[in-house]
């Protein structure tokens, strides 16, 4: 099966906006994981290396986020704007994507950040976004949880002038479509569909895409970065909004957050040391870390049939790893 042909309903028929290289780029590497745990267990593994898939300034603009944003991009450019506004935490990996796509192809980007105001020199991910050209306006935290309300984005638009708006982490319809295409390309990559799936989660774009793209064929499991009983309900909705509501295929394992967004412990720094010696494979601390930190604690627990085949999908972020004093 010819990755090309598998992707290429997802592929603009004609691109005029100097954004070819978002949909004709050769599929990343799925290798399989040499790694001591996966013999014990009697399953294969392999990772998908979407981390590998990057753009722009300090490779910040990549994996994920790269699928994710792709159709938002062209999406912009077919409807005029020239300007990006969208929110995040001072430590998003979201917000040095967006900054370092709109530096890429010539786009202005705002960002709208979560707390306090900050010095950007104090913070890696802020004097990146700031570095990248993007402009940094703070609000407070109850005024945060207004960010999807159209009053108050008529207020930066009243301010900043007109832009396209990208949710919190990009994720929207556009989003998932860009992350369906992870299904088919994995599955010409193999040969065949795997049994089990499985990715970290922020706010589900990429899950919720990656799961209207197997529509119900092989499981999917989840690893949130973050706490909270509302991950699965906001799952739910993504896939009700694309018309995917009657998937089942997937579980959200939330025993492996680390006590939430952007926390960790000595256990998971080491954890992260340790699989960088074991593969040569960098991880970030914010996601993937907690991905495969989960992904071998249920292998050392007999979770998976011996004989199953597995994907984990290694989404980038590593820029993320500077915030923490990581090389």
């Amino acid at each position: 099966m010819n990755a090309s042909k598998s992707t290429e309903n997802f592929i603009p028929a004609k691109m005029t906006h100097g954004l070819e290289e978002l949909f004709e780029h050769a599929p990343t590497a799925l290798d399989i994981l040499d790694h001591p745990i996966t013999k014990p267990a009697e399953v294969q593994l392999w990772i998908k290396r979407d981390d590998q898939l990057f753009l722009g300034r300090a490779n910040a603009f990549c994996g994920n986020k790269w699928r994710k944003m792709a159709y938002n991009l062209l999406a912009a450019r077919e409807q005029g704007f020239s300007k990006l506004l969208t929110f995040g935490g001072a430590f998003s990996n979201h917000i040095t994507a967006v900054a370092a796509a709109g530096e890429h192809f010539g786009l202005e980007t705002i960002g709208v950040i979560r707390g306090e105001e900050l010095n950007a020199q104090s913070n890696d991910s802020l004097q990146f976004a700031s570095d990248c050209g993007m402009q940094l306006h703070f609000i407070s935290r109850s005024d945060y949880r207004k960010k999807y309300m159209p009053e108050f984005l008529d207020s930066f638009r009243r301010t900043y002038g007109n832009f396209y708006f990208l949710p919190e982490g990009g994720t929207n319809d556009l989003a998932l479509k860009g992350c369906a295409v992870l299904a088919a390309e994995i599955e010409a990559q193999l040969g065949f569909q795997p049994d089990y799936y499985c990715l970290s989660m922020g706010t589900g774009g990429t899950a919720a895409g990656l799961i209207s793209g197997l529509d119900g064929k092989s499981r999917v499991l989840i690893f949130p970065a973050l706490k909270g009983d509302f991950l699965k309900l906001e799952l739910q909705r993504l896939l009700h909004d694309a018309g995917m509501n009657h998937l089942s295929n997937w579980d959200i394992i939330s025993d492996f957050h680390f006590g939430g967004y952007a926390k960790m412990d000595a256990a998971l720094l080491e954890f992260i040391y340790q699989f960088e010696q074991n593969t040569s494979i960098q991880l970030d601390p914010i996601y993937t870390a907690k991905l495969f930190y989960g992904l071998f604690h249920l292998l050392e627990a007999g979770y998976f049939p011996k004989g199953s085949r597995i994907v984990a999908i290694h989404t980038g972020g590593l820029q993320g790893r500077k915030g923490f004093g990581m090389a």
